[in-house]
């Protein structure tokens, strides 16, 4: 299991993930779930995968080598025209990984999982974020509901549909979606720091706000412990009923 969000605001998007794999209680290690595709200037493209493991890096390493290919025709990530397109591309290899792998797995009992969240910007659209499932098709965001979450999503996701609106300052979203995975690692173990989180600032075609968070992070800590004790002070101030 992981924890993956993604916000579209008016600022930009906002993309996090955890890094946890977890195969047992005695296989547990540390591996990426955020993939960033740039040609600057051009476009940005993030990946955000949540599920089994080797389907999701299968389709990454699909999508990775269609831009080597040679020939002319061929559509990769780097020269299709919209983030529409781009999450097709995806859908694409989800259903070529599950036609290769598909029966494979269910003969040994095991599910085709596997969901990704696409978001970046081409030059000459606006920033756009894409959901999609393991069967290939995708959701979009809008204004309404400017986030998508895979993985263990219940425990991060009422901070989020409290706080953030389309319009959030991106600063505030940050501190949010901190809250948000806080409250999840504390709740379920096969999610957990470090947590890899990149800010996109709208037109900027450009991927440079990046960074990988752990427990010992000077500002993480200072949310958590901030929002622990905010917490219990409210929940002290709060008045007691009077049934009995």
């Amino acid at each position: 299991m992981t924890y993956c969000v993604g916000l579209l605001l008016e600022q930009g998007l906002l993309f996090a993930s955890d890094t946890r794999t977890n195969a047992g209680v005695d296989q547990v290690a540390i591996a990426p779930k955020m993939h960033v595709f740039e040609q600057a200037g051009k476009r940005v493209i993030v990946l955000l995968t949540a599920g089994n493991l080797a389907i999701t890096q299968s389709v990454v390493n699909l999508l990775t080598a269609q831009l080597k290919s040679k020939s002319k025709s061929a559509k990769h990530l780097y020269n299709v025209d919209s983030m529409f397109d781009v999450a097709g591309l995806v859908g694409d290899a989800m259903r070529t990984v599950h036609e290769r792998d598909g029966d494979h797995l269910q003969k040994h009992g095991i599910e085709f999982s596997a969901s990704v969240l696409v978001g970046g910007q081409i030059e000459g659209e606006r920033p756009r974020l894409f959901n999609v499932y393991a069967a290939g098709n995708f959701i979009e965001t809008c204004s309404e509901t400017p986030y998508f979450q895979i993985g263990e999503t219940k425990y991060g996701k009422p901070i989020i549909d409290r706080v953030v609106k389309h319009n959030s300052e991106m600063m505030d979203a940050v501190k949010c979606v901190l809250i948000s995975f806080d409250s999840t690692i504390r709740s379920n173990i096969s999610v957990s720091a470090p947590i890899d989180l990149m800010i996109y600032r709208t037109d900027s075609l450009h991927a440079d706000c990046k960074k990988r968070i752990n427990e010992q992070d000077p500002y993480y800590a200072t949310v958590r412990k901030g929002w622990g004790e905010g917490l219990k002070s409210v929940f002290s101030a709060l008045p007691s009923p009077d049934w009995c």
